[in-house]
């Protein structure tokens, strides 16, 4: 899958009919008095969000939406028509920004949810509204209010459950292929992952988690580093965290080091990304020398400040302990979410 998460639009909303002048005239009734109906309202734009849609890509081949003009108002009292509002689906989980001002508009991260991003204009008043007993051939009329321009930046923030964060080959991506049917390009350098890979991973009783494989954070990303905010933003809307450590990097880096480098970055970014649940996941593990493995787990849980009980030991690449590692993943959603719900508002795939 393929995931734009940016995008730039322009709405437009329909202008105001106008009110009309109009004398009723007729047969027998020389004096008939004003009969001009008040014009239509324009059509506002309005975006939603749309649980079927994943990607703004969309909206890179078509910007612009604009919504129908109220129609002017008529004789005999007629009103104008009112002009079609245009609704605009959008995935779930999008942030809308105003362009001109930088003003956050919505950020519409539950379906359903929706804004009206272009007001339309209100239709005029035609000369009936203005008669009175000491105006009775009221002569004037008001035009409809004008349409409203904007340019919106839209951007997408992923939802999901879990989101997998680790060092650049840390083996997100082979991790999301042994959980999951997506199918995230794995290989043995880093950023192989360029932007985020959705999956969901079944779990017995009719249950699903929404696993996030975000782009390898390296150190400096939340200044900018890297992929750097183009990695936390998307780790924001994940409820829980599976930290993935390699057991045995293949540049002979510190694993402990490396989880103080994730770490830092998190709390960098945001206080509160980091006080998230969190499930430290020993990967990698049929790297390890057998008879070394269970020194390895102990002193590098020790180093990181966790039990060695409170880890989880997996390998992506043979599945080992996996189905453990969703158990305990699944656990901490529940509590995160206090119902157990999963992922019912989570990734639309």
């Amino acid at each position: 899958m393929f995931l734009i998460d940016e995008a730039r639009i322009f709405v437009r909303s329909g202008k105001g009919g106008d009110g009309v002048v109009s004398l009723r005239r007729e047969k027998f009734i020389p004096k008939g008095g004003p009969d001009g109906g008040d014009g239509g309202d324009g059509g506002s734009v309005i975006l939603f969000a749309d649980p079927h849609m994943d990607s703004l890509m969309p909206f890179h081949f078509a910007p612009h939406f604009r919504a129908e003009h109220g129609a002017s108002g008529g004789g005999s009292s007629r009103h104008g028509r009112d002009g079609a509002d245009k609704r605009v689906a959008v995935p779930v989980g999008t942030q809308i920004r105003d362009e001109e001002t930088d003003e956050i508009v919505a950020d519409l991260d539950e379906p359903g949810q929706e804004i009206v991003v272009a007001r339309g204009g209100r239709g005029g008043f035609g000369n009936e509204h203005f008669k009175s007993a000491t105006h009775q051939t009221p002569r004037e009329a008001t035009p409809g209010e004008p349409f409203v321009e904007r340019t919106l930046h839209l951007e997408l923030k992923l939802i999901a459950d879990v989101g997998l964060v680790g060092l650049p080959n840390a083996g997100k991506s082979t991790m999301l292929s042994a959980v999951s049917k997506a199918r995230p390009k794995v290989a043995d350098y880093p950023f192989t992952t360029l932007i985020p890979q959705p999956g969901i991973a079944e779990l017995p009783g009719e249950r699903r988690l929404v696993i996030a494989d975000i782009p390898g954070l390296i150190e400096g990303a939340s200044e900018g580093a890297g992929l750097g905010h183009d990695f936390l933003k998307h780790v924001e809307r994940t409820k829980v965290i599976l930290h993935l450590l390699d057991l045995a990097p293949l540049d002979e880096s510190d694993p402990v080091r490396n989880h103080e480098i994730i770490r830092g970055e998190l709390h960098a970014f945001s206080p509160e990304l980091a006080e998230k649940p969190e499930l430290v996941v020993f990967n990698k593990v049929d790297l390890v020398d057998p008879d070394e493995r269970d020194a390895v787990v102990r002193r590098t849980a020790h180093a990181i400040g966790v039990e060695v009980d409170d880890v989880v030991v997996v390998s992506g690449a043979t599945g080992e302990n996996v189905r453990e590692m969703l158990e305990r993943a699944w656990t901490l959603l529940r509590s995160a979410d206090g119902n157990g719900s999963g992922s019912d508002a989570g990734w639309r795939a």
